[in-house]
């Protein structure tokens, strides 16, 4: 499901964020935005692979692994397995049809 929370987003830079079921955007408009979208729902099957816990787990480990390396927020988060392929992914609008099971693990041996 697809809601918009302007007002839990406002003050983020987050224009869309994958808490299952829910994919939460910030702003009206980026209903229509299928790559945020496509992003999002490839979080989604991350989530359900790893039954949510261990994706949660995993995602701040390895987000803390790597601030602890590069000393940077922001290339901690876009160093991530998990987003490295849905922004890798995120325009192949198809790619969750033909994506195998535990994709993300290759962008980990990256």
């Amino acid at each position: 499901m697809i809601l918009v929370c302007q007002r839990l987003l406002k003050n983020t830079k987050i224009s869309g964020i994958t808490l299952f079921p829910f994919i939460l955007l910030k702003r009206p408009e980026d209903l229509h935005n299928k790559i945020l979208i496509n992003h999002e729902k490839i979080h989604m099957r991350q989530q359900v692979e790893l039954l949510l816990i261990f994706f949660y787990l995993w995602y701040v480990l390895e987000y803390y692994y790597w601030y602890f390396k590069l000393k940077d927020h922001f290339l901690a988060y876009k160093s991530i397995s998990f987003e490295r392929e849905a922004y890798a992914m995120e325009n192949d609008l198809n790619y969750l049809v033909s994506r195998k099971a535990w994709s993300f693990w290759k962008y980990i041996l990256d």
